[in-house]
C-alpha cells in the first residue's frame, strides 16, 4: 500500500520540463510503486492519483467550466450510445496505457468503451475515444506524454483535446496506422466519431460555459 503521504500533495504541472517532474531526480529519495500496490491504494485514497513507471502523482481539481465541460460531453455521448454497445465513462474511470516498456495509468476526463472492455475491475485498457479537457497546469502533459501514450493504444480511434477558453477541439482521429489532426471551432462545427456511430456539437460541448481566462499562478 502507498502509505507515505507524500504521494497525496505530488502534483505534476507545466513548470516543468516538458510538463512532468524530472523523474531521475525524484527515484534518488523515493523508491518506485508497484501497479498491484498503486491500485489497491487507489481503492482507498480520497484523491485520485495518476501513475507513471512507477510514480505515483496526485490529480489537481478542475474549475467549473472544466467539470462542466466534460460534464456536457459525457452526457451528449451518453445519450446517442444508449442501447448501443459502447458506453462513455466519466473522470472516475481509470485508462491503462502501455508504451515502450512504460506503464501509465491514466484519469481521462471522459472516455468510451466498446464491445469486450473490463466490466470488472477498476481500469480500461481498451478504450475507443479518449478526451481530456486542457488547462494551463495540464496541457504539456495532455499534448505531449499523454498524446503519445494515448495514441499507442491500438483500439483507440480518436483523442480529443477540447479547450476551455474559446470553442475549440483538437482531434486526433485514426487514420489506418496514423492519426490525422484536425481543428474544430466555433458553435456550428461538429466532430464525426463513426467508430462509435456519434458526434459531439461543440454547441452541445459548450453549453452554458463562460469563457473566462484562467489566471496564471504566477500572476496572483
Amino acid at each position: 500500500m502507498i502509505a507515505d503521504p507524500f504521494w497525496s500533495t505530488m502534483t505534476r504541472t507545466a513548470g516543468f520540463p516538458s510538463g512532468e517532474l524530472t523523474l531521475n531526480a525524484i527515484r534518488q529519495n523515493l523508491a518506485p510503486i508497484s501497479v498491484d500496490d498503486y491500485l489497491a491504494s487507489e481503492e482507498t485514497v480520497r484523491r485520485k492519483h495518476e501513475y507513471v513507471d512507477g510514480m505515483v502523482y496526485a490529480m489537481v481539481g478542475g474549475r467549473f467550466s472544466h467539470n462542466l465541460i466534460a460534464s456536457n460531453i459525457v452526457a451528449e455521448l451518453h445519450s446517442q450510445l444508449k442501447g448501443k454497445p459502447c458506453r462513455v465513462l466519466n473522470s472516475d474511470s481509470k485508462v491503462l496505457t502501455q508504451n515502450q516498456s512504460i506503464t501509465r495509468f491514466y484519469y481521462p476526463d471522459a472516455s468510451v468503451v466498446c464491445g469486450e472492455n473490463r466490466r470488472s475491475g477498476v481500469f480500461q485498457d481498451k478504450p475507443t475515444v479518449v478526451v481530456e479537457v486542457l488547462s494551463q497546469s495540464t496541457r504539456r502533459i495532455d499534448v505531449g506524454e499523454k498524446l503519445k501514450a494515448y495514441l499507442s493504444i491500438p483500439t483507440l480511434e480518436a483523442y480529443l483535446l477540447v479547450e476551455q477558453d474559446s470553442p475549440a477541439i483538437i482531434a486526433h482521429h485514426r487514420q489506418d496506422d496514423e492519426f490525422d489532426r484536425r481543428i474544430y471551432e466555433g458553435f456550428g462545427a461538429v466532430i464525426e466519431l463513426p467508430a462509435i456511430a456519434a458526434t459531439l456539437s461543440l454547441a452541445g460541448v459548450y453549453a452554458e460555459v463562460e469563457f473566462i481566462p484562467e489566471i496564471d499562478d504566477e500572476d496572483q
